[in-house]
């Protein structure tokens, strides 16, 4: 199956995702205005940031589908990163509101007691989004997406954010009122460091970063090559889901051109099997 087959496969996961963020979003911060819960107002705004991360995440790899043309050799696989990038700042603006919004509260004193209903509300919503979860994980592991991965852990973390929603709600039942807007804190927090961690990822892939463990087990496994003398230099960079990697290695230099041809075939057929690696540029010199 092609990369691109595997990417249409991940926007069904994503569909799901806004599916299910978009109903939870507006049932909660319905039933959080009618049960008086900052907790519960606090995680539908989060779920409405998710909402907003899974269409960027949906255009994404949309985008990234598209095959290379004249002024995009490459592909568009980045197309995904930026998508993430720009939902990270929409969720650390809410992330940011829900704080300030918890400390109004408190500091004006306008703590009150919840319903229960928001507590079941809340606890019905950590079901629907563990069970999202669950789908997500195995389609990303099954396609091998790590955007979708990455979407079924932030579907995790707020089915934890719902339960802790719910804890916050119950607790306020037995008089301890300052645990719903403490949970609504709390998920305003976990917004912006989750954000931040998107934040990071997406930059860090932007401006060329490569994990360098994974460098040092390509170089690794070149060297164990009886045909390669020495490696000389290894880099990699992301594109998408894409890893791209540049390998500078000396050969005999008594080869001719197909033999040294017939080395890179080997060697980029090695790193598709052994590190999922589809696109590799091997430059061969003489060892002298």
């Amino acid at each position: 199956m092609s990369h691109a087959d595997n990417l249409k496969k991940g926007e069904k996961g994503a569909l799901i995702s806004i599916v299910a963020y978009l109903f939870l979003a507006v049932t909660k911060l319905i039933i959080a205005h009618l049960g008086d819960s900052e907790a519960l107002r606090a995680d539908g705004l989060n779920n409405s940031t998710d909402v907003v991360a899974s269409i960027a995440v949906l255009i994404g790899l949309k985008i990234s589908r598209k095959p290379p043309d004249e002024d995009h050799h490459y592909g568009h696989y980045r197309a995904e990163t930026v998508a993430s990038l720009f939902a990270a700042f929409i969720m650390v603006t809410v992330g940011i509101q829900v704080i300030f919004g918890t400390f109004r509260t408190i500091v004006t004193n306008e703590i009150g007691q919840p319903s229960m209903l928001t507590a079941w509300t809340a606890l019905g919503a950590a079901i629907i989004m563990f069970i999202v979860y669950r789908y997500n994980l195995r389609l990303s592991r099954k396609i091998q997406s790590s955007s979708l991965y990455a979407a079924a852990q932030d579907n995790r973390s707020d089915a934890l954010v719902s339960i802790g929603a719910f804890v916050g709600i119950i607790g306020s039942q037995f008089g301890l009122y300052w645990l719903d807007p403490l949970a609504g804190l709390l998920v305003g927090i976990i917004i912006c460091k989750t954000a931040w961690d998107i934040f990071k990822d997406s930059t860090h892939t932007l401006t060329d970063g490569f994990d360098e463990k994974q460098i040092k087990k390509i170089r690794t496994s070149i060297e164990r090559n009886p045909d390669v003398k020495k490696v000389i230099d290894v880099k990699g960079r992301i594109h998408g889901n894409q890893e791209f990697i540049e390998i500078t290695i000396l050969v005999d230099s008594k080869l001719n051109v197909q033999e040294g041809h017939d080395i890179t075939d080997r060697i980029e057929n090695h790193l598709a099997h052994k590190h999922n690696i589809m696109h590799a540029h091997i430059h061969i010199e003489p060892y002298e």
